[in-house]
């Protein structure tokens, strides 16, 4: 009896190294961005994206013989999380983040990425210093899906000094990297074509009350109000707007691309314009996986399947490098081209979509449509 007992419990250690063996032999990856917090709806975004991309690359394999182990980063789109949730990949040996969400939070986080060697793929930090401050310092870990501000700033800009020419207009930002950043390139860019703002003002993101601001734009007799922010603050500054009587037209960017935005400014919201890549849910690269969301019942906005993209280019480029270090992994993605979730996405040799595209959305009756 004490033999057979002793040859269960050698069995059940085997079994217990074997699947240790087998989880360390895992390629560990990352999902990064504000799980919790004001901007959690852009999290559950990302990470249904995320753990769609890893069910499916290891349903097919994973990447050179090896599955995918998924980890999370709760980032909140709080700067000061950037280092914390960055070390703590190094710790746990990533290979490749899909993230962060806020530029504010990707930036300073690339760093630690830069100097562990781990790609870095962001599927919504749309500032252009991300990659520009990367190229300048020699990196060659960090790229995008998405696109960047100042190709979104030049289409906003035109718009606002052809469609609301003679206007008074207001430009607004957060002071965060991507609300000030966009909201500068839609303005020097609507200056370029002839037409200047009345108001440039800022608030702070975490704001509630915009009284202040939306009072003082009645005062001044705006007619159109650009905003560069999330879609907490923009909803909500909306919404008081309409409160108080102020009925200017509102514009603004692709961070208001979730269902939560209507949540917040309620009908105050109707007539909303805002910029965004064109739908990716109706491309036909998609419908495959858009299907296997519907299956699950869940409606992949936004950011979704630009975070799905991330991983595609990454396990691509990894098995074109056969390798999944990622200097090799970053030389196999610079000046090319892949097929995504999102259609082709060309790189060019900073790590931008030279490709990238942005067309007008409106909100109406809680939903936001392509014109």
């Amino acid at each position: 009896m004490r033999k057979y007992t002793g040859f269960l419990m050698a069995a059940a250690a085997a079994v217990a190294l074997s699947a240790a063996t087998a989880r360390a032999q895992d390629l560990v990856v990352a999902l990064a961005g504000p799980i919790t917090g004001g901007d959690a709806a852009f999290g559950e975004q990302m990470k249904r994206g995320a753990d769609m991309a890893v069910k499916n690359i290891n349903a097919a394999g994973g990447i050179l013989g090896k599955k995918l182990k998924l980890e999370l980063g709760d980032d909140q789109c709080e700067p000061k999380q950037a280092l914390p949730v960055a070390n703590s990949f190094v710790q746990k040996k990533v290979i490749f983040v899909a993230g962060h969400y806020c530029s504010g939070v990707s930036i300073p986080a690339s760093a630690v990425y830069a100097e562990n060697n781990i790609l870095q793929i962001t599927p919504a930090s749309t500032n252009p210093r991300l990659t520009d401050e990367a190229k300048a310092k020699g990196w060659t870990n960090v790229f995008r899906t998405c696109g960047r501000d100042d190709i979104q700033g030049v289409v906003a800009g035109k718009y606002l000094a052809e469609k609301f020419k003679g206007k008074k207009i207001a430009i607004l930002h957060d002071k965060t990297p991507y609300g000030q950043g966009i909201a500068e390139e839609t303005r020097k860019n609507m200056n370029a074509a002839g037409q200047k703002e009345v108001i440039w003002d800022s608030f702070s993101k975490g704001d509630k009350d915009f009284t202040a601001i939306v009072s003082k734009m009645k005062q001044a007799g705006i007619e159109v109000v650009y905003a560069g922010s999330y879609h907490t603050e923009v909803g909500l500054l909306v919404k008081q707007s309409r409160e108080q009587g102020f009925g200017a037209q509102f514009l603004s960017e692709d961070a208001l691309v979730t269902d939560e935005f209507w949540k917040i400014s309620g009908p105050a919201g109707e007539g909303l314009l805002m910029t965004f890549a064109p739908d990716p849910v109706a491309s036909p690269a998609a419908k495959a996986v858009v299907d296997q969301f519907k299956a699950e019942k869940y409606n992949p906005e936004g950011y979704t399947l630009y975070t799905y993209a991330a991983f595609q280019v990454f396990a691509e480029a990894a098995k074109r490098a056969d390798s999944t270090d990622a200097k090799k992994v970053a030389a196999q993605i610079h000046g090319k081209a892949f097929d995504t979730v999102i259609g082709k996405l060309q790189y060019d040799n900073k790590g931008d979509v030279s490709n990238s595209e942005y067309v007008w959305y409106i909100w109406k009756n809680g939903k936001y449509f392509q014109m």
